[in-house]
């Protein structure tokens, strides 16, 4: 392997105005390339739309770091005894399917699409306290607080700790530029585990119509162990918002970057659905991709693999693949067909698709229809990227015209007078 290229993962990946050129040339030079971690270690990163979703499915590619040979460190290792706690992310079947079952009929279509009304009543809320101001920060006004309300609900987590979850949350998903940054993940990590069972705790002495309160019964009934029970809470409050935040923040971004297609996006609001979905392919919150490991030799895409490697699937590229789309490197709102992969693909298809993608739907919306003259307040390169596995806006700062609404709700914007 001495002629193998080995690239460099740049540092900042996650924190550029635009990663896809670098994925491009991976792409370009071949199916899977060899990418040095931050972390340290290496890893094949899987970059075209056709072997990644073959990879999603692949008999000998597990979620579980405790794979034998997987260069996982202990600590990293899913499992009791202060270790990372396992969840769906990171078991297979049968515990993953276990698991899976245990909340996913609170996610299905039907019981999302009846929180509708919640959502917009959330979103309105938000809205309201910066339509008159004429200027706001879209991530910390509206793109953030959305979800977070919206899971905390689902959850029973109370929405006023939002402050100390998201701060655990944000060093959690922290890229392991350096040993005190993945220190200070993991013990972000502890610190929102101990958090939550104390909530679930509560919940068994005062039981609610909530999802914690379901884990926690289901941790009386030994279907889950206090590690699981751990796992699960802290993948559905950090996943249930952290990629949402990601998806409204960048697809407002993208359409005040794309003013055609934003106009056409006013005008025609059934566009909506088909918008959120392009916005997940265009440059959705998952772009690096899910991390997979080799439980024995094989081969991809006419790469050898040795048991025990470690395999990223870069769904990001494979979004921009031009062998699976036309015109990959074009926004549009109206793309008919778009079989992204920005949620996942297979058993480990995303739980929360339907919700994501309504509260998109709603919140990009909402934001047009009640913010008149929406733009930009800062030059596109003075824009501040998240420093998080997760591609997301830190801060996006609008101006649009002030409107204020009557106090019975009837929806007739008022123009504020400055």
């Amino acid at each position: 392997m001495s002629d193998l290229v080995i690239h460099q993962l740049p540092a900042d990946i996650e924190r550029r105005r635009d990663p896809y050129p670098w994925l491009d040339r991976l792409r370009r030079s071949g199916p899977v390339q060899r990418v040095e971690l931050r972390g340290g270690g290496h890893a094949w990163l899987v970059t075209r739309y056709d072997d990644v979703l073959a990879a999603t499915a692949h008999p000998s590619l597990s979620s579980d770091p405790r794979t034998p040979g997987s260069p996982a460190s202990p600590s990293a290792r899913p499992g009791g005894d202060g270790r990372r706690p396992p969840s769906m992310l990171t078991t297979d079947p049968p515990d993953h399917t276990r698991l899976r079952q245990l909340v996913s009929r609170a996610f299905t279509p039907r019981r999302v699409a009846a929180l509708r009304p919640r959502v917009q009543q959330i979103a309105d809320g938000l809205l309201d306290a910066v339509a008159p101001l004429g200027r706001a920060d879209l991530i910390a006004d509206f793109a953030l607080p959305l979800p977070v309300a919206v899971i905390c609900e689902l959850l029973g987590v109370p929405f006023e700790d939002r402050a100390r979850f998201s701060r655990w949350s944000a060093e959690m998903l922290s890229p392991p530029v350096a040993p005190a940054v993945a220190a200070a993940a993991e013990q972000a990590r502890a610190d929102l585990g101990e958090y939550l069972c104390g909530l679930v705790v509560r919940k068994r002495a005062e039981p609610a119509d909530d999802l914690l309160t379901a884990l926690a019964a289901a941790g009386e009934e030994n279907r889950l162990s206090d590690a699981e029970l751990a796992g699960t809470a802290i993948l559905l409050l950090v996943a249930g918002h952290e990629t949402t935040v990601g998806l409204i923040g960048t697809g407002a971004l993208l359409l005040l970057l794309h003013p055609a297609q934003l106009d056409r996006l006013r005008r025609e609001p059934a566009l909506l659905p088909s918008a959120v979905e392009e916005f997940l392919r265009y440059d959705g919150p998952v772009m690096l991709g899910v991390v997979r490991y080799a439980r024995e030799d094989l081969e991809l895409a006419g790469t050898a693999i040795a048991a025990g490697e470690t395999v990223v699937l870069s769904t990001g590229a494979a979004n921009r693949d031009p062998g699976r789309f036309a015109r990959p490197e074009v926004l549009d709102v109206a793309r008919a067909h778009n079989p992204h992969l920005a949620l996942g693909h297979g058993l480990h298809y995303c739980l929360g698709a339907a919700l994501a993608r309504l509260e998109g739907e709603v919140a990009i919306g909402t934001l047009l229809r009640r913010l008149p003259a929406l733009a930009l307040a800062v030059d596109e390169e003075h824009l501040r990227w998240r420093p998080s596995v997760l591609r997301g806006l830190a801060t996006l700062p609008v101006t649009f015209t002030p409107v204020a609404f009557p106090a019975d709700r009837d929806d007739r914007p008022r123009v504020v007078e400055r």
